[in-house]
């Protein structure tokens, strides 16, 4: 299976993975951005926060884009992820000036299978971008056995990593779920209203519901 990540796709999603986790790292240090209060920061929770989110946030993403990939594959397809650079970038500045993360690191490109003629109909259009969300809101459940019973150990960072591994996955699906632009949700909504229901209903309630296990 992995031979089929080429070594550009490999190197795209390193950069994204790195870049998406630094944001969410950024926003747990400096939660208003270096607009808003300024506090001291330790440079040894810098790093522990960078280390979880590159375990959350990096799972979240290259599940959510390897499961755009290889649905596409069962369906006869060829697709790779790209980055966008200029989305990276902002989403690493966005996070350091205000806080905020608005994680579009690029897409996994669909190649249609021309030699035969064969294009995505709207069905599997509308599968393949549900898969992402869905492994998100899948990867919320090993997550949330972690918070719920990760208890004391490691000083409680078991329970932590849980809590913002269900948070940032929970975040994905619902990000990725709106109905607008390119975004999963809006290939989902095309394709089946009652399903597109299900999954933004799912994944923003699980966003929601992760805030209380605070």
């Amino acid at each position: 299976m992995l031979e089929r990540i080429s070594r550009r796709e490999e190197f795209d999603l390193f950069i994204a993975w790195i870049a998406i986790s630094l944001s969410f790292a950024i926003i747990k240090i400096a939660p208003y951005g270096i607009t808003g209060p300024v506090r001291s920061i330790d440079p040894l929770a810098a790093l522990v926060f960078l280390g979880i989110a590159l375990l959350t946030a990096g799972i979240g993403f290259i599940f959510h884009e390897m499961a755009h990939k290889f649905t596409a594959i069962k369906f006869g397809y060829w697709a790779e992820f790209r980055k966008d650079n200029t989305m990276l970038l902002f989403a690493v500045l966005l996070a350091a000036l205000v806080g905020f993360v608005f994680a579009a690191p690029g897409a996994t490109v669909i190649y249609s299978n021309s030699g035969s003629g064969q294009g995505l109909t709207k069905r599997e259009n509308g599968i393949i971008s549900a898969s992402g969300p869905v492994v998100n809101l899948l990867l919320c459940i090993p997550f949330a056995a972690l918070a719920l019973f990760g208890g004391h150990a490691i000083g409680g960072l078991l329970t932590y990593i849980g809590i913002f591994g269900i948070q940032i996955n929970a975040m994905i699906a619902a990000f990725n779920m709106l109905p607008i632009s390119i975004l999963d949700g809006r290939k989902v909504m095309a394709w089946n209203i009652p399903i597109f229901a299900l999954l933004i209903i799912a994944s923003f309630g699980t966003l929601i519901g992760s805030f209380y296990l605070l």
